[in-house]
């Protein structure tokens, strides 16, 4: 976990059949993503996201989206009480 954690929210994956296990794998691997799981329901893959800013936050949801075999995503904002 950083530090000094300005901005954090969840990232749901679709992704390509049989691809699942590899996307966790390719988020775990990447800073700023404590945890990633599979998932059963409408999306495949979860994934946490603690960033510094909004700036980060976004540069990071677009390098997600951007990974192979990603089909869609949703993201969800965290709020959190200052």
């Amino acid at each position: 976990m950083l530090d000094k954690v300005m901005h954090k929210g969840f990232i749901l994956l679709n992704c390509d059949l049989g691809a699942e296990e590899y996307i966790v794998d390719e988020l775990k691997q990447m800073q700023n993503i404590p945890n990633a799981h599979l998932t059963f329901g409408a999306y495949d893959v979860i994934a946490e996201v603690e960033t510094e800013n909004q700036e980060e936050f976004e540069k990071l949801i677009a390098t997600i989206r951007k990974l192979s075999r990603v089909v869609s995503t949703m993201t969800l904002n965290v709020i959190v009480p200052e």
